[in-house]
């Protein structure tokens, strides 16, 4: 069996039933690659079906939805680590983990191997440390060992970068160097773009007939401020926009339904790269029934039984 199984595709077009149906069939647990379901308490706004997860009334593991709270800035360098301790969690377990998800640049970290040299910043710990003084920084910085770069000392800035990258490296000590060797083999789901266009029309009618609408006000009555929102985009910004009052109903639903329309077209752009740079993608037609797609992959798997 391969190391990890991916199921992905556009929104709207069936990702987690699949991977829900194969993971009930060969002992699975999925981890979503999904960059706004590990937010609490955004279940509409962000798709998660979590129903899906159930299948013949046995629940199916899952891995990284709902993870953090609203207004954290989640990034891919967080998900790449999160990600290496499911699968491990899941293999240890003699479990096949199944990656699950639509993000492309979440699928892309883990399908090819980002080496993440790059470190984020993070706001919270500049603010802090822009309130001590540059002797203060100096010996922070000695606190993580020799300091090997001299000029990492000559202003503020360079001191705060580098206590940055220090504490970056602590807490993800696992991403020097990117994701051990990993064996996957990787299936996509596809729909003419008509036959996508009204699945996505058609998900929205009925997510806005089961609160979404509700679970904004909710978010926005818990503290969250409305920019904290809108930047999760989509869903969160047309809706937000339509709660305080700036857009109309219908303006909002048409807006939106434009904008996921334009995101699932950048999502299969994106996919299609990922096929130019090397990631192999097994294609497999949405209109098939569950068991038909169910088949196909089988057909693939060397250990199915």
């Amino acid at each position: 069996m391969f190391n990890l199984i991916t199921i992905l595709g556009p929104t709207a077009t069936g990702k987690t039933a699949l991977a829900s149906g194969l993971a009930a069939l060969i002992g699975g647990e999925i981890i979503s690659a999904d960059s706004r379901q590990v937010y609490r308490g955004m279940d509409l706004g962000t798709g998660k079906d979590l129903k899906d997860f159930v299948v013949d009334g046995k629940p199916i593991p899952y891995h990284l939805i709902d993870i953090v709270d609203p207004g954290y800035e989640y990034n891919v360098f967080e998900f790449q680590q999160d990600f290496l301790k499911a699968l491990n969690v899941i293999s240890e377990r003699g479990n096949q983990p199944i990656l699950c998800g639509g993000s492309g640049m979440y699928l892309d970290a883990i399908l090819r191997n980002y080496k993440l040299d790059k470190v984020p910043e993070n706001r919270k710990l500049r603010a802090e440390l822009l309130e001590v003084s540059d002797d203060f920084l100096v010996q922070k910085l000695r606190s993580y060992g020799p300091i090997h770069n001299i000029s990492d000392t000559d202003s503020q800035d360079r001191l705060i970068r580098a206590i940055e990258i220090r504490e970056f490296e602590k807490k993800y000590p696992d991403l020097k160097g990117g994701l051990p060797e990993i064996s996957f083999i990787n299936f996509g789901i596809r729909f003419e773009r008509e036959i996508i266009r009204q699945r996505i029309t058609e998900r929205l009618k009925n997510r806005l007939e089961e609160g979404m609408i509700e679970e904004v006000k909710r978010l926005l009555g818990s503290g969250l401020k409305p920019e904290q929102l809108t930047f999760y985009g989509l869903e969160y910004k047309y809706l937000t926009l339509y709660v305080i009052g700036e857009i109309s109903y219908d303006e909002m639903f048409s807006k939106l339904n434009t904008a996921i329309h334009q995101f699932a077209k950048r999502q299969m752009t994106w996919f299609r790269r990922m096929e130019k740079k090397g990631v192999k993608i097994h294609w497999i037609d949405g209109e098939n029934s569950l068991e038909e797609k169910l088949a196909v992959i089988g057909g693939m798997l060397p250990e199915w039984e």
